[in-house]
């Protein structure tokens, strides 16, 4: 497996941070992948920046931070606008269209995808809105199972919103799919 480098970019609220913990830990604990997470907040608690670095391989990982990634994240203009330029070339860069307008000329496979309008059209709760997002960026670049984001999500998420975290994963996971072709 090629180590794979990513940037989870946004707003505090959003979920960001939550996602790549999400990610990280069903890599390493259900995956058998090796796994570092990291992460970033701007000054305020929600609103401010938020950066979380996810790196997977299946070898030692001796440094935490992303300096390029291969996987970009962006969920909001201004974390477009600071990242985009750290891209590795002809790595992803998804973006949700509702958040930001691709302005750059960016060398990377740049895919903007309707995932908070999707999750407000079938689920009606922006709070799952990362977790769409999660589903579309494994779809894209296979790199953990569903299954195993889902046991994470069984041991994390309270009874009562499992089922809505499952619609959100399967929505990003249709979203990704229909991204990548």
């Amino acid at each position: 497996m090629e180590r794979c480098r990513m940037v989870f970019s946004g707003s505090g609220g959003q979920g960001v941070i939550t996602a790549a913990i999400i990610l990280a830990e069903a890599a390493a604990i259900y995956e058998n992948l090796t796994a570092v997470q990291s992460q970033v907040y701007g000054a305020e608690a929600r609103g401010g920046a938020t950066r979380s670095d996810v790196i997977i391989a299946d070898s030692t990982i001796y440094f935490p931070k992303v300096n390029q990634p291969n996987v970009l994240v962006c969920l909001t203009q201004e974390a477009y606008a600071k990242f985009s330029p750290i891209i590795r070339p002809g790595g992803l860069l998804i973006t949700d269209r509702r958040y930001v307008t691709l302005m750059k000329k960016v060398d990377a496979r740049q895919r903007e995808i309707p995932m908070f309008e999707t999750v407000m059209d079938k689920i009606g709760k922006p709070i799952v809105f990362n977790i769409c997002m999660l589903g579309a960026v494994i779809a894209m670049t296979d790199i953990v199972k569903p299954d195993a984001i889902m046991k994470v999500l069984e041991r994390r998420i309270p009874e009562n919103f499992l089922e809505m975290n499952r619609q959100a994963l399967h929505l990003g996971i249709e979203l990704g799919y229909a991204a990548k072709r």
